[in-house]
Formats: C-alpha cells, sequence, structure tokens
C-alpha cells in the first residue's frame, strides 16, 4: 500500500495540512518543522502522486498529450519515445484522445488548465488563429508534433521532401505509370506529400495522370488507416491495363491495406506493381515495404526536451525543428520475389 500524507502527519505529528504546506513550499512553515517532515518523507519513501500535487496547486510534474482518438502506429511510435525521455526526468503522461477537431479547445481548457498541467503535447492537430493567443496566454507550455504554427514550439517531418524521395525512387527503379495513393488531403501531411509527387513526376517529365491519383475523404484519422488503402488500390485495379505499374502510398498502413488488395486479385509485389509507403512503421520492415523513414521516436523524445528547456526560459522565441526524412528501400519496390502478403491480408492492428 503507498504511503499517504497522512501517514507523514502521523509520522512528523503535525497536521496534514502543514504537510500538504510543506510540499507546497508555503513560507508560513518553519524550517524546523519542514524538515522534519521531509525526514519522514524520505524515511518512509513517500513519492507526492504528479496530479495530486495539481489539485493542491503546484506543477504536476505531468506532460498531456492530446492525440486523436484512434490509435495509430505512427502516434505509438513517437509517444514511445516521449515515454522514455519522462522516464529519465521522473515525469509522468497522460493521454487524452480527441473524438474530433472541434473538440481539442474545450478540452485544453478542461484537462489541461483547470487540473494545473505545466505541459501539453499536441499531435497532429492544427491550431485556429483565433485560440493561439489564448493559448499563449496559459501557464501550460505548448509544444506540437507533427503540426506547425509559428508562435509554439514545433517538430515536423519534410514531407514534400519524403513524397518526392519516394516518388524518385520509382521512376529511377524504370517505372513511368506512377501512382499516388493518398489520405485524405484535408491533412496537411497527405497535401505535401502529394506536392513531392508532383515534384518528382514534373521534373522527370512524366505524365499525372488524374486517374493515377486516388485521394480519401475519410474523417477517421484523415484517412490513414488500411481500409483507405485497401479501397483506392481496389480502385486503382479497375483501369486494367492502364493501371499505374508503381505506386507511392501515403502511409504505411495504407500501404498494408493496398498489399491486401494486390493479394486479394492474384497480383504479385513488385513484380505486377511496386509500392513505397511512407512513416516505416515496424510492420514495413516484416512486410518488405520500401517507405520513407520518419524519425518518430526521436521526434518524441525531442519533444520532451523542447519542453523541458521551455520551462528554463519561457521568453525566448520558439524553435521549428523540421526532420528530413529518408528512404529505405525493400522488396516492394526493388525486388522479383512476391512481397510476404500473410500479414497484410489479417486482422486490424
Amino acid at each position: 500500500m503507498s504511503v499517504t500524507i497522512y501517514d507523514i502527519a502521523r509520522k512528523a505529528k503535525v497536521g496534514i495540512g502543514t504537510v500538504s504546506r510543506v510540499f507546497n513550499n508555503h513560507p508560513s512553515v518553519s524550517a524546523r518543522t519542514r524538515n522534519r517532515v521531509l525526514a519522514v518523507a524520505r524515511k518512509l519513501h513517500y513519492r507526492p502522486h504528479p496530479v495530486a500535487r495539481a489539485l493542491a496547486g503546484q506543477h504536476s510534474n505531468s506532460i498531456l498529450a492530446f492525440v486523436p482518438f484512434f490509435p495509430t502506429h505512427f502516434f505509438s511510435e513517437v509517444l514511445q519515445g516521449v515515454q522514455s525521455r519522462l522516464s529519465d526526468l521522473d515525469w509522468e503522461l497522460i493521454l487524452y484522445g480527441i473524438n474530433h477537431p472541434d473538440q481539442l479547445e474545450s478540452s485544453i481548457q478542461r484537462h489541461a488548465v483547470r487540473s494545473h498541467m505545466n505541459g501539453i503535447l499536441l499531435f497532429s492537430m492544427r491550431i485556429r488563429e483565433k485560440y493561439a493567443k489564448h493559448l499563449l496566454s496559459l501557464k501550460p507550455t505548448l509544444v506540437l508534433v507533427d503540426a506547425f504554427h509559428p508562435l509554439f514550439d514545433s517538430i515536423t517531418v519534410n514531407n514534400r521532401r519524403g513524397g518526392y524521395l519516394a516518388t524518385q525512387h520509382l521512376i529511377a527503379s524504370g517505372h513511368r505509370r506512377v501512382g499516388f495513393l493518398n489520405a485524405n488531403p484535408h491533412s496537411t501531411p497527405a497535401r505535401e506529400r502529394l506536392k513531392g509527387y508532383k515534384d518528382a513526376m514534373k521534373e522527370a517529365d512524366l505524365e499525372i495522370r488524374p486517374e493515377w491519383v486516388r485521394q480519401s475523404r475519410s474523417k477517421e484519422l484523415d484517412g490513414f488507416t488500411r481500409e483507405t488503402g485497401t479501397h483506392l488500390m481496389k480502385e486503382f485495379l479497375t483501369l486494367g491495363t492502364k493501371r499505374p505499374t508503381a505506386v507511392f502510398v501515403a502511409s504505411d498502413i495504407q500501404a498494408i491495406g493496398a498489399l491486401r488488395a494486390l493479394e486479394e486479385s492474384g497480383l504479385r509485389c513488385p513484380d505486377d506493381m511496386a509500392l513505397v509507403g511512407f512513416d516505416d512503421i515496424e510492420l514495413s520492415q516484416y512486410l518488405n515495404i520500401s517507405t520513407i523513414r520518419q524519425p518518430m521516436f526521436q521526434m518524441g523524445a525531442l519533444a520532451v526536451d523542447i519542453f523541458h528547456r521551455r520551462l528554463v526560459d519561457r521568453k525566448s522565441p520558439p524553435t521549428h525543428t523540421q526532420f528530413v526524412p529518408e528512404l529505405v528501400v525493400r522488396k516492394s519496390s526493388n525486388g522479383h520475389s512476391r512481397t510476404p502478403l500473410a500479414l497484410a491480408a489479417g486482422g486490424k492492428t
């Protein structure tokens, strides 16, 4: 059973109000009493719970991360980096899922401000201009991950460059009919990856046919889902012999769905259609998916480092870190063996 302030109060022979004031550094407590309470706390190996300290009006030593409600491999791997660095700092991570972007502002006010969290990580969600200045006036420090706003520290990946690298690799492999299977263009990464695709096609003086660019309209995770990949790949396959011979897919999870559609149609990857994804989630290496690697773990760890520095110097200008992704070539775009699709044809992940 964990030690409470009641245990400390009883051992130190003071009231619980005194114990609370000691932990909150209240000036009304004498040095002698403070030392006695702290000595008892050390002897009992007491560690104040972060949320409990927050409710007492102090910093919580906790970071609240707002993520889209449906988890993805991308968020999981970034959060591993966050948690790793927080463990080093002996801080806690509290997750809160957002069902819809319209809920973001009320959720920040309710869960971050009222509970006195001193840190907010905001994943892959945009901040309205009208709300940005209000956020600046709040006590919690805000760091954006996979999102950008000039007023706040941000960590992003050069999605346009990644889209270019993926498409250019397929072109360099000898393909001239290169398609793009995208997520919802409402998403900033999706729009930027499309620009990269177009950059590479124009540079190679290749035609960009409208039927070779398929974009999701799904609002669930902005279309970055396996189901979207399956559905859009099936649309490509209806083109028959006029379909692309290679496809850049906006995310690895969509690429897994696309591979499933190829498998169900009796086609082989890369023999019948080459493919490159985006993210380099763990599953990609097992399925031999060529991809654009994002440093997801490093992004999460850096977010905590930036937050920690911001606590020390709140007045310094915001920093904007943009990682340059790298191409990882595997069999889905560079080989003659059938890509192992057993996992791709399985259930949801």
